[in-house]
């Protein structure tokens, strides 16, 4: 089956403690929801920091990664209905960039 990468952008707008633990609450229910899923629950990233041939960016770029998760899914349609649950888009705080990891073999 097909590896995809969920790479999220975008940040919970959370006010309270309460709010905090009631986002917890929902990115577990859906991390459960899809757990047969899940190749690799993956984690929250900081900010990052874009390499290029002219230097280093340390800003995090226009929208930054905030985390990931690699699932495994039938086909590209499969893999977003289950970025399609993720709390920053329910929320409308961010969005889940979704890429199949190819296979390539690297021999040195």
């Amino acid at each position: 089956m097909p590896k995809f990468i969920l790479a999220f952008h975008g940040t919970p707008d959370i006010k309270s403690p309460q709010e905090g633990q009631q986002m917890m609450q929902e990115w577990h229910a859906w991390n459960e929801g899809m757990r047969k899923n899940i190749v690799d629950e993956g984690h929250p990233v900081g900010i990052s920091h874009t390499v290029h041939k002219d230097g280093i960016d340390e800003n995090g770029g226009s929208n930054p990664l905030s985390g990931f998760t690699l699932v495994d899914a039938a086909d590209m349609s499969a893999a977003c209905k289950l970025a399609e649950g993720c709390p920053l888009v329910t929320k409308g705080w961010g969005s889940v960039e979704v890429a199949e990891c190819m296979d390539m073999t690297m021999n040195g």
